[in-house]
């Protein structure tokens, strides 16, 4: 029912006066994403086919985020807060070009869906004129109230205006609407400021279009979703929310968590299922984990792919541009930044493996670091197939070991060495008999005299 064509509009102007933040509101991150870009997002998923954006004055920052998120989406400027149906106004050229059905959001409601979008749609594609998302309130203290009689959408009655058993209808108005093609630009014009701010309220649209015999519906969604944020409190509690949903979906999806609770992810992140994730891991933007995966407790993950059946952890940081093959192990205090480990290789403790490649069934010794940077440029360092590096090595890049090497413990490498080659890069040992003991007795001299 939702293949008729839908111009979306995105009301992000004015929003941000309770966070005393100098970055605009819907440009606080939940999961990782801003909050507008979450609304864009579910709209796309939902198939909107159009996007408009209403941003307020002097946020080019915004304007920029926007073309980012959607390229191809408008931005509208509302250079006055007057009311909501003014902001949606502010988008007047896209909505003269349309006979399209128009749906009206927020870009502080980071956590509506893709499905609920489509309920609205839905409603449209059904016959109404009007389409009002409403939830259950816990408590509905200061929201509007829906009322509706036998199916349709009465009235929008807000809590001053209320009566007293309109006051207890906990069926409330989200703010987010839909309105047919061929009505919606007619309806928005229509509204007035006579009201006690002198600002044009899109809840009136709902009045306006009864008075005019069309039809208004209110369709439902859950109040967590509809859920917006003025406040830092409220961003906390929203994050709580988008965390507990990503954990479920985790969860339902195949995924094995040892303390769910403890788990952090980012809009995006991808795991497969089979997959293992122990307690206190952080997913931080870009991270996809495969079938059969290990992330051990305290690891942190950023741009990383996880190849089938590794094991990452416990205590290990991935940071972007990490490519881990099949089988592979990065273990406690490892660190990886831009490197490619192929399958079956091995870091398995208190290394710094950036801007590398290590080659399928390679073991890295505990303590090993290539030097990819000489304080102007990175460089690269290779390491081939099946090569084994000793631990406490160091790889002063750019270098490139061949397939089969051997690294001594200990080495300092600084020149490229041959496939099944053996490397030195350290002084020869020397010791010196009884000279241990003679260091002793000269320090306690020297201790005993200064005391």
């Amino acid at each position: 029912m939702t293949s008729r064509s839908c111009l979306s509009i995105v009301l992000a102007a004015g929003l941000g006066t309770r966070m005393k933040s100098n970055l605009p509101k819907v440009m606080h991150e939940i999961g990782g994403l801003p909050l507008v870009g979450h609304v864009v997002k579910a709209l796309k998923q939902a198939g909107s086919e159009r996007i408009s954006v209403v941003t307020g004055p002097d946020m080019p920052e915004l304007e920029k985020l926007v073309r980012v998120l959607a390229p191809e989406a408008t931005c509208h400027v509302q250079h006055e807060r007057l009311g909501t149906a003014h902001a949606a106004l502010a988008a007047r050229s896209a909505l003269n070009t349309t006979s399209d059905d128009v749906l009206i959001l927020f870009g502080d409601t980071p956590l509506v869906t893709s499905e609920t979008i489509g309920k609205v749609r839905n409603a449209l594609a059904e016959g109404a004129d009007v389409a009002v998302l409403g939830f259950e309130a816990r408590h509905p203290f200061g929201y509007g109230r829906l009322v509706t009689e036998n199916g349709r959408l009465i009235a929008i009655r807000e809590e001053k205006d209320a009566s007293d058993d309109e006051r207890k209808i906990t069926f409330c108005n989200s703010g987010i609407m839909g309105f047919s093609g061929k009505h919606a630009l007619s309806l928005l014009d229509a509204i007035g400021n006579a009201n006690a701010k002198s600002e044009f309220y899109l809840t009136d649209a709902v009045e306006i279009a009864n008075i005019r015999g069309l039809k208004a519906v209110a369709v439902s969604a859950t109040e967590v979703e509809t859920q917006g944020i003025n406040t830092r409190a409220q961003l906390a509690a929203c994050e709580a929310d988008f965390q507990d949903r990503m954990r479920q979906a985790a969860l339902e999806n195949g995924c094995t968590m040892l303390a769910p609770h403890t788990v952090f992810f980012s809009h995006d992140t991808v795991l497969e299922a089979d997959c293992v994730i122990e307690q206190n891991v952080v997913f931080a933007p870009g991270v996809k984990v495969a079938a059969g995966a290990r992330i051990r407790a305290f690891s942190h993950l950023e741009g990383a792919s996880v190849g089938e059946n590794s094991v990452v952890g416990p205590y290990a940081r991935l940071r972007p541009g990490a490519v881990l093959g099949a089988d592979t192990r990065v273990g406690n205090f490892v660190e990886v930044k831009n490197a490619t480990f192929g399958d079956g290789a091995k870091a398995n403790h208190l290394s710094y493996i950036g801007d590398a490649s290590v080659g399928s069934k390679s073991n890295i010794g505990a303590g090993t670091i290539t030097c990819n940077y000489d304080g102007y440029l990175k460089h690269r360092t290779d390491i081939g197939a099946g090569s084994f590096v000793g631990s406490n090595s160091t790889l002063v890049a750019p270098v490139t070991l061949g397939d089969g090497t051997f690294v001594a413990a200990g080495s300092v490498i600084t020149d490229n060495v041959g496939p099944d080659s053996m490397a030195f890069g350290r002084a020869r040992q020397t010791v010196k008999e009884g000279r241990a003991k003679e260091l002793r007795e000269r320090l306690q001299a020297a201790k005993s005299a200064k005391s």
